[in-house]
């Protein structure tokens, strides 16, 4: 087998470097290539151009970038006519993936999409030009299921991968130990994002709260992990210049060793709260963006909530507070009130619990299951006669 993929950030190449891992037990010779990051690059695939090129976050700010973002498009559609793969998988990414899917899928390549576009949330327009792009759609949540099938798209639930890599019931000390962390003090974990603009409108929002709790509660401690070396100078630089006697450890690449090891977690929206969640931590969800991208997604938007973990359990488990209500005073109380409250913790622990066993669904092998039918499928529709 000959696949294309491309992943437009970390959690999409993480999803693929355990996808290619399954697809390879069944074909040992698979080929791959498209754009993709360490994960997908550790199982031999061909990445045609920096993942980093492709991952913009927003409605505002990947206008700037849209030049470039449409040449790379153009560019791999043209790879993948002259190397044609035997199916294509567009993993996350919709903006950038749904019209490169909708070209290829016109020549006659196999598509599936991989990671459910929020359709469900905003944009429910959407779903007919998904219909018209891809082959199937591969949800890693249940209700995200039950809305393809209300629309007549081709669609299977596979669980997610990560529910299944972390244990149901993490170890804390082993955590601890590896991180060489004190067994018995309180860590707050700071994750502010992997991206640049995450790290531009919330790691300092996230170092202010960290001070400003320092200040009442001296025998806290917190701990923070960047996803690469620069990501993590870039954080070094705003606690040395806003807070330099902060009581705080950095690791790079250990995001979910600093979860497992942490008493209650600072998270900002998006995958990083799934993972906080199925290591069974009381969370602090903040998000901001730029003032005129969050204007729009106002009046856009339409969920109750936009932490995962609420969103999953349809109820508020965990707070969130977004844009201006994100502010250090806020922040700090509700992660407070976790550590003086661990009844509340208790609680908290067995809904996580529910939630991360209902996603369990061995993911990566659920996921090269339905390519590799899709893959059967064509190939034997492409061998009978006209």
């Amino acid at each position: 087998m000959n696949i294309g993929i491309v992943a437009g950030e970390a959690s999409g190449d993480l999803l693929g470097g355990g996808l290619l891992l399954e697809l390879q037990r069944q074909y040992p010779h698979l080929t791959a290539s498209g754009v993709g990051g360490s994960a997908m690059l550790d199982t031999g695939f061909s990445s045609l151009y920096d993942m980093e090129r492709l991952a913009v976050m927003g409605l505002v700010e990947p206008l700037r970038r849209l030049p470039e973002l449409f040449k790379i498009r153009q560019a791999l559609f043209r790879y993948f006519t002259l190397h044609r793969p035997d199916v294509f998988v567009g993993i996350d990414s919709p903006d950038f993936n749904l019209g490169l899917e909708l070209k290829l899928r016109r020549a006659g390549v196999p598509v599936v999409h991989y990671v459910s576009p929020s359709v469900w949330a905003w944009r429910k327009k959407r779903i007919h030009k998904i219909a018209k792009a891809v082959d199937l759609v591969l949800t890693l949540f249940p209700f995200e299921a039950d809305f393809y099938r209300e629309h007549n798209v081709p669609v299977q639930f596979v669980g997610h991968p990560l529910a299944d890599l972390i244990p149901l019931k993490p170890n804390t000390l082993d955590a601890r130990r590896a991180l060489k962390l004190d067994a018995n003090t309180t860590y707050i974990a700071l994750l502010p994002g992997s991206r640049r603009n995450e790290i531009k409108y919330l790691a300092e929002l996230f170092i202010d709260t960290a001070e400003k709790i320092s200040l009442i509660r001296p025998e806290l401690k917190f701990i923070t992990s960047a996803v690469n070396a620069e990501r993590d100078q870039e954080v070094r630089a705003l606690c040395r210049k806003l807070a330099p006697q902060l009581p705080i450890e950095f690791f790079i690449g250990k995001s979910h060793e600093v979860m497992a090891a942490a008493d209650v977690v600072l998270v900002t929206s998006g995958t990083a709260t799934l993972e906080t969640m199925l290591f069974k931590k009381p969370m602090v969800i903040a998000y901001r963006m730029a003032e005129m991208t969050y204007q729009i997604a106002r009046h856009l938007v339409k969920l109750p909530y936009i932490g995962l973990p609420n969103l999953l359990a349809k109820q508020l488990l965990v707070p969130e507070f977004i844009q201006k209500e994100a502010h250090p005073e806020q922040l700090g109380s509700a992660l407070l009130d976790f550590i003086d409250h661990p009844k509340k913790v208790v609680v908290l622990e067995k809904k996580f619990l529910e939630i991360h066993q209902t996603l369990r669904c061995n993911a990566n092998e659920q996921a090269a299951k339905a390519i590799q039918t899709l893959f059967q499928s064509h190939r034997q529709q492409s061998q009978i006669p006209s």
